[in-house]
C-alpha cells in the first residue's frame, strides 16, 4: 500500500523461541491401517515436504520438527537423548518406537517430484509390515487393500492442496487414496467420534505446558468421543513423561522431562508434520523501533510502550 512504497510503513521479521506446537496430517492409530509404527513411517517418507513447501510457500517455512521444536523444551532432532531423559525413557524402551532414545529425526526430500529416496524407505517398510504389491495395488497378505480417506474441511484451501499433492504420490505406492471435503459441521460431529482415517491436526503448545497436555495425547482420552486426543494415542511412556512434567521440583527437572514426551510424540510417527512459522511478520511505522535483544516469545509483549519505541525520543 502507499506509505510501505513511499517509506513510511517498513516491514519487520521478528524471531521469537515460542514452541511450534504441531500441525499436519494425524493418522487415526485407533485404524488397524495405522497403528504399526512402520506404517506411519512409511506415510511420512511419502510425504514431500520440501516439494509442497515450494509449490505452496516458496519454500519460505520451515518444517515442523517435533511438538516442541524452536524453543529450549524441544527434543534435539537425530541426537540421541540426554542422561537425564534416558532415564526417563528406559523403562518403557520395549514399548517405545525405534529412534525415540537414539535419536529420530524427519525426512529431507530431495525437493522432486519423484521423491525416490522417500518411495524407496516406504515401499521398504510396507514390505516388512506385510504390504507388497500385486497387479498395481498395495495388498496385505489377505488380499486387502491399503485404502484410506484425508478428511478435510471446506474452505481449508491450503490443507486440501497439501493433500492433492500427497495423495499422487501415495498413488505411485499402490495405495487407494480419496480427499473428502465436508463442511464445519460433519468435520466436527467426524472428529469428534473418530470417524477418519486422517485429517488435519493442529495443537498450539506453550513455554509452560501443564495438565492440558494429558488432554492433548494422554491415554485416558484416547477413547473419550470428543477429546483432543484425535490420533488415539495410547502409550504409557507418555503419561509418565506427562506425569514428570508436572510433578517437577526444579526447571531442569521440568525441561528433561518435556524433552522427553516430546521425543515419545515425534518418534511416535502419529502426525505428518507440515510448517511453521519462526518469525512475527509485522508492518510498523518506521518511526517505532524495537530493541536488538527480543523476548523469547517474540513480539507478543512488542505493543507495550517499555518495548517499543519512537525513533524521535
Amino acid at each position: 500500500f502507499p506509505a510501505v512504497t513511499l517509506g513510511q510503513v517498513v516491514k519487520s521479521e521478528i524471531p521469537h523461541k515460542r514452541p511450534s506446537g504441531i500441525e499436519g496430517l494425524a493418522m487415526n492409530t485407533r485404524r488397524a491401517l495405522f497403528a504399526d509404527w512402520r506404517v506411519r513411517e512409511a506415510m511420512i517418507q511419502s510425504f514431500n515436504f520440501e516439494l509442497v513447501n515450494l509449490t505452496l510457500n516458496g519454500a519460505a517455512l520451515p518444517r515442523i520438527q517435533s511438538y516442541f521444536s524452536n524453543s529450549e523444551l524441544g527434543m534435539a532432532p537425530g541426537q540421541p537423548a540426554s542422561e537425564a531423559e534416558a532415564a526417563l525413557l528406559v523403562p518403557f524402551k520395549a514399548e517405545l518406537a525405534p529412534g525415540t532414545v537414539e535419536g529420530y529425526a524427519l525426512p529431507v526430500s530431495d525437493g522432486t517430484e519423484a521423491n525416490r529416496k522417500g518411495i524407496r524407505a516406504a515401499t521398504r517398510l510396507l514390505e516388512e509390515a506385510g504390504w507388497s504389491v500385486v497387479d498395481g495395488a498395495l495388498v496385505n497378505a489377505a488380499g486387502t487393500r491399503f485404502a484410506f480417506e484425508i478428511l478435510l474441511q471446506n474452505g481449508n484451501d491450503d490443507m486440501i492442496a497439501v493433500a492433492t499433492i500427497y495423495a499422487e504420490a501415495l498413488t505411485r505406492l499402490g495405495m487407494e487414496v480419496r480427499v473428502t471435503t465436508v463442511d464445519s459441521a460433519q468435520y466436527v460431529e467426524r472428529t469428534g467420534k473418530f470417524d477418519f482415517d486422517m485429517t488435519h491436526y493442529i495443537r498450539s503448545v506453550s513455554l509452560s505446558p501443564g495438565n492440558e497436555q494429558s488432554l492433548y495425547w494422554g491415554s485416558a482420552a484416547a477413547e473419550v468421543q470428543g477429546s483432543r486426543n484425535w490420533a488415539g494415542i495410547a502409550s504409557r511412556a507418555v503419561d509418565a513423561m506427562i506425569d514428570a512434567m508436572l510433578t517437577a521440583k526444579t526447571r531442569e527437572e521440568f525441561v528433561t522431562a518435556t524433552r522427553a514426551l516430546d521425543r515419545v510424540l515425534t518418534a511416535g510417527r502419529y502426525v505428518v508434520p507440515i510448517w511453521y512459522s519462526d518469525v512475527s511478520r509485522l508492518a510498523h511505522r518506521r518511526e517505532l523501533r524495537y530493541p536488538e535483544r527480543l523476548p523469547i516469545y517474540g513480539d507478543w509483549i512488542g505493543f507495550q510502550p517499555d518495548v517499543w519505541w519512537n525513533q524521535a525520543d
